[in-house]
């Protein structure tokens, strides 16, 4: 298994560092090829920007064409033409970080806006009368499968249902479906650690080994099952879900996946 670990972390000798330090042993011991983006270490640029673009860059700048032209010409800058073959290469993609303001840090984010061009990551695909482009469940970066190992300081009540953070996997959707699910990556279930600002050495000894066993079963775990937008469970093109196909009660996120 070809594995792309993208890291998150100011600190090397943080927890998010050593659980990336972790991964890459565990997968390379069992026999994996393993590369790593560590977003700090590279002094990755965050912000999308015309030089983005290089002469493809219009004025004014218009980030979802322009990035498209560059990455049909072939004229990305080398950064970000590397993270796309990067993830050409894997097949599965591990996102290393901490839950920073109910989100990604914002260097991760920028990876994203920076990485996922158009054309590349979105914007591809036929639309029809039946077919809304290739999407949520097809694209690109189909066949690859993702999983998000995140770091909490609160602890796991905050984020339960009736937690007053909200559930982790709403707050975790907007990446899982709308960033990963889009270009068409399965996602498994995340690897969630609470109350890490304060682990003390046995409790990171415990955690280490879960994340082990997260780490060697992952082509054996079932990802997520969210629908998919062109197989028949949403009206096109309004692309709203079908009437009936949702479980009793079930409303927001939930409806968009099956089961």
């Amino acid at each position: 298994m070809k594995t792309l670990i993208v890291h998150a972390h100011p600190e090397p000798d943080s927890l998010n560092g050593s659980l990336k330090d972790l991964a890459v042993s565990t997968l390379e011991a069992a026999g994996h090829e393993v590369r790593v983006s560590d977003l700090y270490a590279m002094g990755w640029k965050a912000v999308v920007d015309a030089s983005d673009y290089g002469p493809a860059a219009s004025s004014p700048l218009q980030v979802a064409r322009d990035s498209g032209r560059a990455f049909e010409t072939g004229t990305l800058t080398p950064d970000v033409l590397a993270e796309q073959e990067k993830l050409l290469w894997a097949e599965t993609i591990i996102f290393q970080f901490p839950l920073w303001w109910y989100s990604m840090p914002a260097i991760l984010k920028g990876w994203v806006d920076r990485v996922f061009t158009y054309r590349f990551a979105y914007g591809v695909g036929e639309h029809s009368a039946t077919k809304y482009g290739e999407r949520y469940g097809e694209g690109t970066l189909a066949g690859r499968r993702a999983l998000l190992s995140v770091t909490v300081g609160g602890p796991e009540g905050h984020y339960a249902a009736r937690g007053i953070n909200g559930p982790i996997d709403d707050l975790l959707f907007p990446i899982q479906h709308g960033v990963l699910f889009y270009p068409g990556i399965e996602v498994l279930p995340p690897f969630v650690l609470h109350g890490t600002d304060r682990m003390g050495a046995e409790e990171y000894a415990v955690a280490a080994k879960a994340w082990e066993q997260r780490l060697l079963t992952l082509e054996s775990t079932e990802p997520i099952p969210f629908r998919r937008q062109n197989f028949g469970d949403y009206e096109i093109p309004s692309l709203h879900l079908k009437e009936g196909l949702e479980s009793a009660n079930r409303t927001g996120f939930g409806l968009h996946v099956r089961g």
